[in-house]
């Protein structure tokens, strides 16, 4: 990281407000008005999320559209598409005009940026300025900002932790039966102390949990989420490169291949869409997450069983971390209004918010504390991905998190470095036809290559020359074009 660089979340806190335009928005079939109290028939928003479908989910959704008729005169039925599906099937359904209201989005999962500039979401500007003033003075201004595409809002971030920063994550109590220590673990190679042990006296559990959408952590920010242009984190000169191509992703492929060979990694990897399975049973020893403050009690809670984690990368501020998680009104949608009051509930309401993350009070959770809960043995049927769903500083507090859990997510929001390339979206309308082409190529050697299943020596030559050949270096230069004369239009 260059020094004396300002922090971005920083520089973003300290901008002025914001004037805006107002101006109508189109869809039909919803009001302005409709509240507490309202007399009109509840419309019933279509909501599209990613995560393993949960049994409860219809049920939870039931208590929710009560709560939600009374409050804004919406109803909400939520559909769960799973984690190695949903990019595919959303593309699909929209592109088929499925009807839906809200879409979970993010730059690694249906790709928001890519997406909006595609017309596939509504422009929120003034829905956020009419509908949602209570959600813009909650969610760090940070978010809201950073994930502007050509200047403007086209979903609402997950008010949650800013950097991303990768960990190690392990079932502890396979580390404490097998009393191995995970103190010095940082490097992809400094894990197969663990995974050797783990192979040679525990043949049911698998040592390296993975799926299809695993990539080793390099040093680099990707220009596009999970195909191979990226600029590396300590660049001087913002040159755009093929991460195949660079010395620390050959390693690192190399060191893959080596652990599926030895059987620390399932055979199947490449094309699992999810390792649920595995925490559930608890046959696994180890996997890589992205983390935030007090991380460990939330997975613990959820498995049932304790997880401990150490750092594998720095903290950092990418688009990725800024755009992780989000919401967009569907540009089809035909009640963008009552989408929009739904989206500003969830993310200022802790009632609702609460209940969509952790289910009915009673039946998924129990109360122990006006902020507080514990977990019921019906949780299993309702076991959400809390980052996906909104505001997460309106959660109630798992046991053994402090009473400043949300305080230190605001310190560890602070402490994150900015990338050089925060906030560079990559326009890709001239190269749209090479870019399809390399998304082509990168279903066919992408996941085989990042989780070991196929010898690097042999087809990491390959996928360069077929990635080339796609036009991924046309797609390169218009990139670097683009990075040039953002890097010069922002003083960097």
């Amino acid at each position: 990281m260059q020094k004396g660089k300002k922090r971005f979340s920083l520089a973003i806190t300290a901008l002025t407000a914001l004037s805006v335009v107002l101006s109508g928005c189109g869809g039909g079939g919803s009001t302005a008005s409709g509240g507490e109290g309202t007399s009109e028939k509840p419309v019933e928003l279509i909501w599209y999320t990613i995560g393993t479908p949960q049994k409860d989910v219809d049920t939870v959704m039931a208590e929710v559209s009560k709560y939600t008729t009374e409050k804004i005169g919406a109803t909400v039925t939520m559909k769960m598409i799973d984690w190695g599906d949903y990019q595919q099937k959303m593309q699909v359904m929209v592109a088929s005009g499925e009807p839906m209201d809200i879409i979970f989005t993010s730059s690694g999962g249906f790709d928001y940026v890519q997406n909006a500039r595609k017309g596939a979401f509504m422009e929120l500007d003034s829905l956020i300025d009419e509908y949602g003033q209570d959600l813009k003075n909650t969610i760090d201004p940070a978010f809201l900002e950073g994930s502007k595409v050509d200047g403007h809002n086209y979903a609402i971030p997950a008010n949650k932790e800013l950097p991303q920063q990768e960990v190690w994550r392990f079932n502890q109590n396979l580390i404490e039966e097998y009393k191995m220590d995970t103190s010095g673990v940082r490097t992809l190679d400094s894990l197969e102390p663990l995974l050797k042990t783990i192979k040679e006296n525990a043949p049911d559990v698998t040592p390296f949990a993975m799926d299809k959408n695993y990539i080793p952590y390099v040093p680099y920010d990707y220009v596009i989420q999970n195909l191979p242009m990226a600029v590396k984190l300590d660049t001087t000169d913002y040159k755009v490169v093929n991460i195949l191509e660079t010395p620390e992703m050959k390693e690192a492929l190399t060191t893959m291949r080596k652990y599926y060979q030895a059987g620390y990694i399932a055979p199947e990897a490449a094309t699992t869409g999810s390792t649920s399975d595995l925490g559930i049973s608890g046959k696994w020893l180890l996997d890589r997450a992205q983390t935030q403050p007090f991380a460990d009690n939330v997975w613990s809670t959820s498995n049932g069983y304790p997880i401990t984690s150490t750092p594998a990368s720095d903290a950092i501020i990418t688009n990725n971390s800024v755009q992780g998680s989000m919401m967009a009104i569907s540009a089809n949608s035909e009640y963008p209004e009552k989408a929009m009051q739904f989206l500003n509930l969830l993310n200022t309401d802790a009632t609702l918010r609460n209940m969509v993350d952790s289910g009915i009070e009673g039946t998924h959770y129990k109360k122990t504390a006006d902020n507080r809960m514990e977990n019921l043995p019906e949780s299993k049927n309702y076991d959400m991905p809390s980052y996906s769903l909104g505001n997460n500083m309106l959660l109630n507090l798992n046991p053994n998190d402090p009473d400043n859990k949300w305080d230190e997510f605001k310190t560890f929001n602070e402490s994150g470095v900015d990338s050089p390339i925060l906030s560079f979206n990559f326009d890709p309308k001239n190269v749209s036809s090479e870019l399809a082409a390399v998304q082509n190529v990168k279903e066919q050697f992408w996941s085989s290559l990042m989780t070991g299943t196929v010898d690097p020596e042999t087809y990491l030559p390959q996928a360069i020359e077929k990635f080339n050949q796609a036009g991924l270096e046309k797609v390169m230069a218009e990139a670097q074009t683009q990075l040039d004369a953002w890097k010069a239009e922002n003083g960097k």
